[in-house]
Parts: C-alpha cells; sequence; structure tokens
C-alpha cells in the first residue's frame, strides 16, 4: 500500500522508496503515474522533490531524479548553516555541482564533551565521520566532527584599488566573496599600491555599506606573473613556511652513513627525470638475471631517497609534512612537502654521492611477470642524472657524451627489463587514456614564452612501469606482514555515470554495454575502435569524465585504472606524505632500524590521515590549475579581440566550454551569447541544441571563437562563437567525428547576431565539467 499524509498526498518516505526502486532515472511523470496523482497535484510533487534534493536525500538533475551517490565515510566538509533546530548543517568542500547536482547536506552530531579541536561554528570547514541516515525528513546524512581544520576566515585575499582622496577598497580574489568589496581607510593601507596583491584582516561588518578591513601583507603587484601563484597559494591556504623547529630539524639531520644499511654504492643506479627537476629521489638500475631458471628474466632495481630515516614520526619535520601533504607544483615555483636541506639535499639522488635509500629488487620472468621482491635499506651512489629525452636519444642512436658511456652498460638494460614487462602490463590492460599534458614554459621574467606538449617517450613509459612494480611490492610486502597501510585506491565508475557514457556512445552508434562486469578492458576496446578518428578526443574526454578520481585510502577496494588488486605509493616519498608513511611502514615491518611506523598507529588512524592527504592532493591540483588558467589569462589580455580555433570541451547549462587549440586555455561562451534563439541542454548528446533551428553545438566540436574578455585575477576567458551550429538529429545518427569550423551566416553579422554581455568582474567563469578531470586515476 502506498503511504500517504492526511491530504492524501503521497509522503517523503513513499516517494523515496519508489525512487530508490527504479534502476535509472525517473521524472516527476513517472512519480505522479505511480501514486496517481492530477496535475493540480505537480506543483506540491515539484516542492516536494526540491525539498529532498536540497536535503542530499534524493538527485535532482532537471526534469529526471534517482538516489544520489553515497559520501565515502571520511570526508573534509564545509559548516553552512544551523537547521531550524539549531543543529549545525554542513555540506561536502569537495563537490561537482554540474555534474551531482546539489551538494547533500550533513546534520552535525555534537556530543555533550567534545574532544579537543572538535568545537565547531558556522563557516569552519572540518574533517568528520558520516554516515547515511533512513531519515527522510531531514539531511541524508549525519556526521561527528574528527578536527576542525580552518576556521571560519576573518582574513582575506585580494587586490588593492587605490582611490584618489586616499584609501582604497580591496576587490576579493575568491570568487566567493567577488561582490563583498571592503573598504581601506588611509591609515590602515600599508603603504598598498593600486594593483598589489593584499591580505587583509576584516575589522568591522556593518549591516548595511562595505565592511572594512586592515592590510595585514603586502604580497606583490598582480601586474607580474611571479605574484600569480601566490593568488593561488594565499586562496588555498597552502603553507608556505616551515615552523622554526622543523627548520631546526632540517639543519641539525646528519647524512645517512653505513651504520644498519646494505652497501649498493657499486650498483650502477641512474636517474631519469624531467629537465627542470630539481630533486631526484628515484633511481633504477636493470640486469639480465643469470640464473639459468629464469632465462630471458631480469633483476630490476628501483632505489627511493629513505626520507623516513630524516623526517621521524611526531616531530617538526613530520607535522609540518602532514599539514602540507604534498608539494605544489606551479609554472614558476615549488611549495615542497619538506625543507629545501632534505629535500633538495640529503635526500636527492645526486651522481656521485653517498646518499641513504630503501630499494626494492624485483626478479621478473620472461613473461614480463614480477615473480619476487625484496625490499633492503641501503647507501647508494648514483652513476648518473639523466632526462628523458636524453635517455630517449642515446638509445635512438644519438648518445651524447653523458649518455654515450652508460649505453651499453645501463641503458640497453633497461630498455630491454622495459620491453619485458610490457608484455605483462599489455596482458593486464590497464585503462589506455594517454591524454596530452600541456605544460607552460616561462621566460626569465616570468612571463609566459609558450605552451607545448611534451612528447611522451618510452623513457617516461619504462619509469613509469618501474614505479608502478615498485608500489605493488610494496603494498604486497606489508599485506603480508599485516601492517596497516595507506592504499592508493581508484573505484570503478558508477552505474549512473556508465549509463550516461552507453547514452552517449549510443548516439555515436557505437555499442557500449551498460551492464555486467566493468574492467578497463570493457573502455579500451571502446577506445580503440574508433583510434585514428577525428572524434576520438572528443570520446577519450567523455571516458574520462566517466572514471571516479583516484584517492588515498587505509582500507583496499582497489585500483581500477591499472586494474591492480592492490596499490600503495612508495617511490616519492619526498613530495608526497603517503610514500613516507609507506616507508616507515616497511621500515617497521622488516626492522630495518630507525624511523619505523609507530605501534600506535591504526587503520582507524591511518584512515584520518588518507582523508586528509586526498584533500591536500586535491588543493594542490586545484591550485596548480588555477594558476595556469590566470597565467594564460595574463597572457591574453593584450588579444581581446583575436580570432581562435579551438574545440567544445564542455557543455552546460550556462553555455559552452571551448579549449583552444593554441595554449589549451578554457573559456566560456556564454549560453545567453548564442543566438536570439533558447538553446536545450541534451544531456545524453553532450549537446546544446536550439529550439527553433534544431542548430546543435556538442561537445568535441571544432570551433572558431573570438576572445571577447580576459579576467587574469580570476582566470577565465570570455568568448563568442564565430561557428554556425550544426543539424541537430531526429533520432540516433552516424557520427562523423567534430564538425569543423562553420562560417557563420552571410546574412547575419556574428556582432549582431550575438551581443556580448559585460561580465561581472569575479564572475564564475569556470566549472569542474568545462574543465574536465586531471589525470590523478593514472598516479
Amino acid at each position: 500500500m502506498k503511504r500517504k499524509n492526511d491530504r492524501g498526498f503521497p509522503d517523503r518516505t513513499a516517494i523515496v522508496a519508489f525512487i530508490k526502486a527504479q534502476s535509472g532515472k525517473v521524472g516527476t511523470r513517472e512519480i505522479a503515474r505511480e501514486f496517481g496523482l492530477k496535475n493540480a497535484d505537480r506543483i506540491e510533487l515539484k516542492r516536494m522533490l526540491r525539498e529532498l534534493a536540497d536535503d542530499g536525500v534524493i538527485k535532482k538533475n532537471r526534469r529526471r531524479v534517482s538516489e544520489p551517490e553515497g559520501l565515502p565515510p571520511t570526508l573534509l566538509a564545509d559548516i553552512t548553516g544551523r537547521d531550524a533546530d539549531g543543529e549545525l548543517i554542513a555540506t561536502p568542500a569537495e563537490w561537482d555541482e554540474v555534474e551531482n547536482g546539489e551538494p547533500p547536506k550533513i546534520r552535525i552530531h555534537v556530543p555533550r564533551r567534545a574532544a579537543p579541536g572538535t568545537a565547531a561554528g558556522v563557516g569552519d570547514r572540518a574533517l568528520m565521520h558520516v554516515e547515511r541516515t533512513d531519515d527522510t525528513e531531514g539531511p541524508a546524512y549525519r556526521g561527528r566532527i574528527i578536527k576542525v581544520i580552518d576556521k571560519a576566515k576573518s582574513r582575506i585575499l585580494g587586490v588593492f584599488r587605490a582611490l584618489p582622496e586616499g584609501g582604497g577598497r580591496l576587490v576579493p580574489v575568491d570568487k566567493k566573496f567577488a561582490d563583498r568589496e571592503l573598504n581601506i581607510a588611509k591609515t590602515d593601507t600599508l603603504e598598498a599600491k593600486d594593483g598589489d596583491l593584499v591580505s587583509v584582516d576584516i575589522v568591522r561588518s556593518r549591516g548595511f555599506g562595505l565592511a572594512s578591513g586592515r592590510v595585514k601583507e603586502k604580497l606583490g603587484s598582480v601586474k607580474s606573473e611571479k605574484a600569480i601563484s601566490l593568488i593561488a597559494i594565499y586562496a588555498h591556504d597552502i603553507p608556505m613556511q616551515f615552523s622554526p623547529g622543523a627548520m631546526r630539524e632540517a639543519e641539525a639531520a646528519e647524512p645517512a652513513n653505513l651504520r644498519g644499511r646494505e652497501d649498493w654504492r657499486d650498483v650502477p643506479l641512474v636517474t631519469i627525470d624531467p629537465p627542470d627537476a630539481k630533486d631526484h629521489d628515484d633511481a633504477v638500475h636493470a640486469q639480465a638475471d643469470p640464473d639459468p631458471n629464469n632465462k630471458g628474466g631480469f633483476i630490476v632495481d628501483v632505489a627511493i631517497a629513505d626520507v623516513s630515516f630524516y623526517v621521524r614520526p611526531g616531530t617538526a619535520l613530520d607535522r609540518d609534512a602532514l599539514d602540507r601533504g604534498n608539494s605544489v607544483y606551479f609554472p614558476d615555483r615549488v611549495v615542497p612537502m619538506l625543507p629545501e636541506r632534505i629535500s633538495n639535499n640529503l635526500c636527492s639522488l645526486v651522481p656521485g654521492e653517498p646518499r641513504g635509500a630503501l630499494a626494492v629488487r624485483m626478479i621478473i620472468g620472461p613473461d614480463g611477470r614480477k615473480r619476487s621482491h625484496s625490499f633492503h635499506r641501503i647507501l647508494m651512489r648514483s652513476a648518473a642524472k639523466l632526462h628523458y629525452a636524453q635517455a630517449q636519444a642515446a638509445i635512438d642512436g644519438r648518445p651524447d657524451d653523458t649518455s654515450g658511456p652508460l649505453l651499453d652498460p645501463i641503458l640497453r638494460p633497461l630498455y630491454a627489463a622495459y620491453t619485458c614487462v610490457k608484455r605483462a602490463r599489455d596482458e593486464r590492460d590497464p585503462l589506455n587514456l594517454d591524454l596530452p599534458e600541456r605544460k607552460i614554459l616561462l621566460k626569465s621574467d616570468g612571463t609566459v614564452d609558450r605552451v607545448v606538449v611534451p612528447e611522451r617517450l618510452d623513457a617516461h613509459k619504462l619509469i613509469e612501469e618501474f614505479m608502478i612494480l615498485a608500489n605493488v611490492a610494496a603494498a604486497e610486502m606489508l599485506e603480508k606482514k599485516s601492517l596497516p597501510l595507506i592504499y592508493r585506491v581508484h573505484d570503478e565508475p558508477t552505474q549512473e555515470k556508465v549509463y550516461a557514457l552507453a547514452e552517449f556512445l549510443q548516439t555515436l552508434d557505437v555499442p557500449f554495454a551498460k551492464s555486467g562486469a566493468l574492467r578497463p578492458t570493457t573502455f579500451n576496446r571502446v577506445l580503440a575502435q574508433l583510434e585514428g578518428h577525428d572524434y576520438f578526443p572528443l570520446v577519450s574526454e567523455v571516458v574520462l569524465r566517466a572514471q571516479a578520481q583516484a584517492e588515498y585510502s587505509s582500507e583496499n577496494y582497489g585500483h581500477f585504472g591499472l586494474n591492480l588488486r592492490r596499490y600503495a605509493h612508495f617511490t616519492s616519498p619526498i613530495r608526497r606524505y603517503a610514500d613516507l608513511v609507506v616507508h616507515r611502514a616497511l621500515v617497521r615491518a622488516l626492522s630495518l632500524g630507525e624511523g619505523a611506523l609507530p605501534d600506535s598507529e591504526t587503520p582507524e588512524s591511518l584512515s584520518e590521515v588518507a582523508a586528509h592527504i586526498s584533500v591536500t592532493e586535491r588543493r594542490a591540483m586545484k591550485a596548480e590549475r588555477e594558476t595556469v588558467d590566470r597565467l594564460i589569462a595574463h597572457h591574453l589580455v593584450d588579444r581581446i579581440g583575436a580570432t581562435f580555433q579551438g574545440r567544445v570541451s564542455g557543455v552546460t547549462r550556462a553555455g559552452l566550454f571551448v579549449k583552444l587549440d593554441e595554449t589549451g586555455a578554457d573559456g566560456l561562451i556564454p549560453i545567453r551569447s548564442l543566438g536570439t534563439e533558447y538553446f536545450n541542454y541534451d544531456e545524453s548528446r553532450h549537446a546544446l541544441v536550439g529550439t527553433r533551428s534544431g542548430a546543435m553545438h556538442q561537445l568535441g566540436d571544432v570551433v572558431d571563437v573570438r576572445l571577447i574578455e580576459a579576467a587574469p585575477i580570476a582566470g577565465a576567458l570570455r568568448f563568442e562563437l564565430l561557428s554556425e551550429g550544426a543539424a541537430a538529429p531526429r533520432g540516433r545518427r552516424d557520427f562523423r567525428g567534430p564538425r569543423k569550423p562553420q562560417k557563420a551566416h552571410p546574412g547575419r553579422s556574428p556582432e549582431r547576431k550575438r551581443k556580448p554581455e559585460k561580465q561581472k568582474s569575479g564572475r564564475k567563469g569556470k566549472s569542474a565539467k568545462g574543465k574536465g578531470k586531471s589525470k590523478a586515476w593514472k598516479r
């Protein structure tokens, strides 16, 4: 019997139960039919669905509703307000509203005796445990605060704008505060000049008029590209200064010696890194296995800087490293996880210098599979420092003075071993999404020189595959010893995303099973079928967006993208805290000496560490991406009115995102500027379709655009579309690739047809969906 309230209308519980029972998305029509509702009941039904979506009980996307994706048990959340009973309400700090709709709400349970560091208020950010509730009358989740990470901000970062009469205004950098300018009195400017990037303390908020602020720090002029990365650093609260205690510990650190170590100084290990690498924390060596029982096999050594020897648990260095979680890499600077004396000196495997390392020796069979492995705490001496192109050139017959003497004794065995392990890699068939990554090259003055796509070489793949093997060996060893560890995990795509991908591929007449066992091979088969076609990049982007995001966890649920049952990060403890934890666990498991993981570390405590460093990783990725956006916008600010060719990289209800071929920069074409008619968002086709003309603009289309606005502070670009849309098909169509740019109709002027509206300063010009995803799943 269908439960109804006193008015004969179905209650929330009954509606939610019906939605959960459906395999796909349903709409108001299906719900109304199920409960026998009349047209007059539709307004009440829509209101109820809106409330359920606001509470996170269901997911609402236009006219369709479905059961929402679940939240992880430990996450970072922002406390946004209180409910009618005065209980604190939070929402996930990381949430893609474009793809997932409204963020679910979390009602915070506050115990009578709160633990230190857990007292929170509105505006704070906290790490918390969450669990789903069966309550359909309120938020879908309840949470318990583990630790308050950030208190409500009373300091804002922005650009100082001087006023003629003295004093000035602060224009906030953060888009969330873009409409909250602050008034700064003449006595509170700290002599900041117009255009300076400053941090300001809020000293008074008024009910009416502008709030007041006081400049606390000047960070440089935003007219210089060298200050652009500072915006992201301060906006995301990335620590720049190490604590005095950490600096004292780093300076007092003594170089590693042979005490408690095996002597590997005669093993000709080499480092192979990018040409601009500042630190070198991994070295490799390979040789044919002399064992007659492993004919055709190899012995592969991977040595990693022994950071655990210098950064001990509970020290100031350790606390600073955990707080940062990872190093952050910008085009003009690096914010390291560890002080320079550790990262660029004692733990950098420079040629000819003895260095402490943790090494794994792996026996590889002729089929490319790892037969066995062993871990060793060693003292090593790097034989050479090479960069990728240098190593590849030597193998390709163009050695130089450095690589020439290494060719036969070192490089050829390395490449032979890689050829061997590649057989097992191809048989494993990990997700084959090798999308190009652009790199910004700067001039000496910090301005953008050009944007390049570095060539993907076998040298890159060699190091990548050896590092993956070492990471697997670390996870296997720690599982065997029953030690807690932090896994690198990557979940399979949700059924909802698989369904959406299948719908999209159906519009291209590409078959794709919506159900059944999901494997990376499933996606690789689609990509292989379309390789070489013009629309291959389009399909690759859509497949990438269907994937989950990799993260750290103390619980193992495998790595879908790499098609591995167990995987941990071991190979870069200089720049990732997760790797440092794995090193300490190995030292403890194998009784290798000092710097071991404490006995007090449990899966529960490591769960909190994993949640924290997952957040810091996403923070770094976002800061790096925003800095690139700002640099490109700064680079293009003098080219307003210029025309570019690009490809539609995202389609949302707000408009089209276009990625320029020249720089890889993303910009928005607002939907209101597409023409005089109304455009519908076709989710299954990733397209906007004109209601009158049927003109369609689809993800992957090649288009010509004119740059209308460049906002360097926000990192936003706004374009005008110069290409006509193609006619939308009535049903499925035989997709023949992205449409080439078509000229506007000769009888209509693009300028007359589309009147660009002035963009407000700091207006949202990006979206997670428009930007696409990074390759974090692969790491």
